[in-house]
């Protein structure tokens, strides 16, 4: 079978590991790379071996497969292109800037039959994929986010440069629709919200805590859930699973035990793996992880978390 032709657009922070990425894969050919900048451009394509361009237009039609990792609000315009040419899309988070263009790039992806992805990475993070198989029907979920300030990703709050990714996976988790939200935060390096926190009610009776810091003095990523009998903690950036159990038997009378297990998991490639399973998807014509259905849910949570902080 022929190689499948991809591309990246989009030489920044993320887009150069997107491109050595499908270097990597033998089912791909990097054909090309696009950035704006002809100097970043042309260093990915000579280190790959691929064409550089300035101009993602002159690849619409010709490659089977992009990934796009421009600004947040070139996302809609480059994968809607991407789209009508025929090409599979694989979107960095959030999906677009409003709900209104993530619909759009859905209904184009049905219409083409074409695969549409969300770049939520977490997704591919190996204690989250052990957790899916202990989870029954959390009642209450905590998440804490913290990051130092970096330059990087300013363009956007707090709430789509890190929230969105435990909103995503809380949203994935839970399966009801949200009934209520209240939210909190400020602004203290740069023009908007850079720490916030939201509490999000679910139609089903479950509560989330969540808090995301990009003013941080420390790097935290971590979630804990509470279910009938079970308290589960995720621990994203060590990859730590720990889950405590009530047990059969009794700690101290009428006090029932407490079994505690704990799950570590080797580093691995989170990004490679992603982006294999979007390959694999545009291969053999499967829903991926994240489609653009859970990336427009996901955006849609962060746009009301969002309204509620400018209203503050």
């Amino acid at each position: 079978m022929s190689k499948l032709q991809c591309a990246v657009i989009g030489t920044g922070y993320l887009g150069k590991f997107h491109a050595d990425k499908y270097a990597a894969l033998p089912e791909c050919e990097l054909a090309a790379i696009v950035d704006v900048n002809p100097e970043a451009a042309s260093a990915m394509a000579s280190k790959h071996g691929c064409r550089g361009l300035t101009d993602y237009r002159e690849l619409l039609g010709k490659v089977d497969a992009v990934s796009i990792a421009v600004p947040t609000s070139l996302h809609f315009e480059v994968a809607r292109d991407f789209l009508a040419a025929g090409s599979h899309v694989l979107v960095e988070k959030p999906i677009t800037t409003t709900v209104e263009e993530a619909d759009e790039l859905i209904r184009l992806a049905r219409e083409k039959n074409r695969v549409l992805m969300v770049g939520h990475l977490e997704r591919f993070n190996p204690a989250i994929l052990a957790l899916e198989g202990a989870l029954d029907q959390p009642s209450f979920i905590e998440s804490t986010r913290l990051a130092p300030f970096k330059p990087r990703a300013t363009d956007v709050s707090v709430v789509l440069d890190l929230m969105i990714h435990d909103i995503d996976i809380i949203l994935d988790i839970v399966d009801a629709p949200i009934t209520h939200i209240e939210a909190s935060g400020a602004s203290v390096l740069t023009g908007d919200t850079d720490i916030a926190n939201a509490r999000l009610t679910f139609g089903n009776g479950c509560v989330a805590n969540v808090t995301a810091s990009r003013i941080s003095l420390k790097s935290e990523r971590k979630m804990r859930l509470f279910q009938k009998d079970a308290y589960l903690s995720v621990d994203f950036q060590n990859r730590v699973l720990a889950s405590h159990r009530r047990g059969e038997g009794e700690m101290f009378p009428g006090v029932p035990e407490i079994l505690s297990e704990e799950s570590r998991f080797e580093s691995g490639d989170a990004l490679l793996e992603e982006i294999r399973h979007f390959v694999d998807c545009a291969i053999h014509g499967r829903t991926p992880r994240v489609p653009g259905e859970a990336g427009r849910r996901a955006l849609a949570a962060a746009e009301e978390i969002s309204a509620l902080l400018r209203s503050a």
